[in-house]
């Protein structure tokens, strides 16, 4: 048994009074970092070798803010320090040059996020009590009543939803010892193969991606004829001045397009994590190979397929799910696996991705390519552990 920290997502369902509220702080965290933002940019163009103003000094700041803009304290005051830490931590990012500048944030955004960590309880089965907000309905928290709430964060998305995202502090069971090994190799046609031959294929979902590229383009139908709309009335009536949000016809077409492509990402999440929850219950030790992701993704003859099989979240879910249930997973690097011979280890040249079978010039072993790959990948990452 281990301690971990788990997120949990919770759809919310606020009343009319709730949502007025959350609009309010979402609005106050977004001033608080466009404030420091701004701040922390005047004081560098004023003089470029000052100190920056770290997190501590920031939240200094907060109380002489408050009095100045007394709608700050509608805010719980721990989400207004967790903005500072993020700003911080984004200037940290961009000195260690890990990340671009930090931007303003807009209220026109199609995302709103507020995150606090006071402390919030289950009030019953599908209820939570909220620091400001109060009791407020949600989805089922069953899930929550053996854990302990570190942090909550509350979102609106462009499908017009609400959600709370939970780090629960909870404890899990080490799953049973299956004396088990497996090699994986990523692919595009298959997600992936694994060194005894078995083959994962990618997330599918071709309707509901036809739903999406058709809402795509009568967004982007709607989206024309409301500019060229708004510039003729504005054109006419120069008193008064309409933006692009006021026309509800492309307001509707970006709503729904939206929810198609939620409903894509949540399947493609749920077909990985009952993939990798499946391959962690059955093998002790599994071993991948280090892609970077980020650099495949400049092949554009690739990059979409790239995209649509979530490599890094494949991995990122194996990570944890091995860590929770006291299994073991290895990276190693993905160079020559596709080349060297499983059974000799003759290394037998480059291949374009074109050939999937191929036969070693040395011993004359037939091999496909993606499980030749997948044994290799296991052999290096057993002669790692000795």
């Amino acid at each position: 048994m281990t301690t971990v920290v788990k997120g949990i997502k919770l759809r919310l369902y606020p009343n009319q009074a709730q949502i007025n509220l959350l609009w309010q702080l979402f609005g106050n965290d977004r001033f608080v970092w466009n404030h420091m933002l701004a701040m922390a940019n005047q004081r560098y163009e004023n003089n470029p070798a000052s100190r920056f103003v770290g997190e501590y000094d920031m939240n200094y700041l907060l109380k002489p803010l408050k009095q100045e803009y007394p709608f700050l304290k509608l805010s719980d005051a721990t989400s207004l320090l967790v903005v500072n830490h993020n700003l911080a931590l984004a200037y940290q990012n961009l000195f260690q040059h890990r990340g671009g500048h930090p931007r303003f944030k807009s209220r026109r955004s199609a995302k709103q996020s507020y995150t606090g960590q006071s402390i919030c309880t289950v009030e019953a089965k599908r209820r939570l009590k909220l620091p400001k907000i109060g009791s407020i309905r949600t989805s089922k928290t069953g899930r929550l009543a053996n854990g302990k709430i570190k942090r909550y964060t509350i979102s609106h998305d462009a499908t017009g939803r609400y959600y709370i995202s939970l780090q629960v502090e909870t404890e899990v069971h080490h799953l049973p010892k299956t004396n088990q090994k497996i090699g994986l190799d990523l692919g595009v046609s298959d997600l992936a193969i694994d060194s005894n031959g078995v083959k994962y294929g990618t997330f599918n979902a071709k309707w509901l991606k036809k739903q999406a590229q058709r809402w795509q383009a009568k967004f982007s139908r709607r989206r024309h004829q409301a500019t060229v709309a708004m510039h003729q009335w504005n054109h006419h009536h120069k008193l008064l001045k309409m933006e692009l949000n006021d026309y509800q016809n492309w307001q509707r077409a970006k709503m729904t397009k939206a929810r198609y492509q939620a409903k894509i990402a949540n399947q493609r999440k749920d077909y990985l994590h009952k993939l990798t929850t499946a391959l962690v219950r059955k093998y002790d030790v599994i071993v991948i190979e280090d892609l970077k992701t980020k650099n495949l993704m400049h092949n554009h003859h690739l990059a979409k397929a790239i995209a649509n099989a979530s490599w890094y979240q494949f991995r990122t879910m194996l990570e944890y799910k091995c860590d929770w249930y006291g299994k073991q997973l290895m990276v190693v690097s993905a160079k020559n696996t596709s080349r060297i011979c499983s059974a000799c280890g003759h290394n037998d040249g480059a291949k374009p991705l074109a050939i999937r079978e191929w036969t070693c010039s040395e011993c004359q072993t037939h091999h496909d390519r993606d499980i030749n790959a997948a044994v290799n990948i296991l052999k290096r990452g057993l002669k790692a552990t000795g």
